[in-house]
């Protein structure tokens, strides 16, 4: 039994909020670096361009419509959903409902929170900061295919 892991019970007003790119992270949990959830709220047409990082990740889909860019093909997952996107597979995200959509995702291992410190501090005119982004995902092993 792992000694340093600890219970957690977080409530819905509860955990560190950050801005990506328009949309909202929570992250939920990361604990051990093994993995990390993260919940996120992703208005119409927010949401990153296509990429690529060295570590799985999985959406599940809470409300709303999400479009998933995954190697070049589109499809929309609506709440019920889940996608799994492997290590290595190009892939991107837009809210596609008209209310803010909300999704839970999982990577393995808990490799995104540092990105997303990092947007949240240096992003902060829209659009012009983003040109910024391919360089903070560089340093956070995450490649934007622009």
């Amino acid at each position: 039994m792992d000694t340093n892991k600890q219970p957690l019970v977080l409530k819905h007003d509860e955990g560190e909020t950050l801005s990506a790119m328009g949309a909202k992270v929570r992250f939920l949990y990361s604990g051990d670096k093994k993995w990390s959830l993260t919940e996120c709220d992703a208005p119409k047409d927010s949401g990153p361009p296509p990429h690529h990082h060295p570590w799985d990740e999985a959406y599940y889909v809470l409300d709303g419509a999400v479009r998933f860019t995954i190697d070049g093909r589109d499809t929309v997952a609506n709440a019920g959903d889940f996608v799994f996107v492997p290590a290595g597979t190009n892939h991107g995200f837009k809210g596609a409902s008209e209310t803010t959509a909300r999704m839970l995702f999982f990577d393995a291992p808990a490799s995104s929170e540092a990105f997303f410190r990092e947007l949240n501090r240096e992003i902060k005119v829209m659009p012009d900061d983003l040109r910024k982004v391919p360089e903070i995902g560089e340093r956070h092993q995450i490649h934007f295919q622009l």
